[in-house]
């Protein structure tokens, strides 16, 4: 198994192209490179609690959101037990020298891993305007997008790179300031 030399933590609000981006940056680097989403085990952790259909929570489409505010709720509970438990257990399956860990919300996700894995780790803040996020499909919620899991980042300033997806650069320009900026 390689050892990881870096992991890159993403970050940023719904619809704001985290998962996007991620893909993009995986099939540019290849084999050297994997995704890790924190927000597997808590999916598969509560379709088995739960009894539901994991694939379908896995999916960005209407049942994912049908649950999202429970499992948020859920996972906030698991976490005050255990800060880093799902960070740990996405992590559990990482096998690359580059992971990108594209679903960074909470301080408490960007403490695990610099406590972890040190100067490995940078962070990458994705920004984009409301209206953009909206014509991807961004409804509003009160109880999901006022709350930690959308807010947590919100004044941390210790980003080390902060990028604009707002359809303006193309992704191929977005991936390679990722690429430069790292040296990857």
């Amino acid at each position: 198994m390689p050892e990881i030399q870096r992991i890159i933590l993403i970050s940023g609000k719904r619809k704001c192209g985290k998962d996007f981006i991620s893909e993009h940056l995986k099939r540019r680097l290849g084999d050297r490179c994997q995704i890790v989403r924190i927000s597997e085990p808590i999916k598969s952790e509560w379709a088995r609690k739960m009894q539901l259909d994991l694939q379908e929570l896995l999916s960005d489409g209407p049942y994912k959101e049908k649950y999202r505010k429970d499992m948020i709720d859920w996972s906030d509970e698991v976490r005050k037990q255990s800060y880093g438990y799902f960070c740990k257990t996405a992590m559990e399956k990482a096998n690359s020298e580059i992971i990108v860990v594209s679903d960074v919300r909470r301080m408490n996700d960007i403490r695990y891993f610099r406590e972890t894995y040190g100067d490995k780790v940078v962070c990458v803040r994705l920004t984009c305007p409301e209206a953009v996020r909206v014509q991807r499909g961004f409804i509003y919620t009160t109880g999901i997008d006022d709350i930690e899991s959308e807010c947590g980042l919100d004044n941390f300033k210790n980003w080390d790179l902060i990028l604009e997806n707002d359809n303006k650069l193309s992704s191929n320009n977005l991936i390679e300031s990722i690429i430069q900026t790292f040296s990857l």
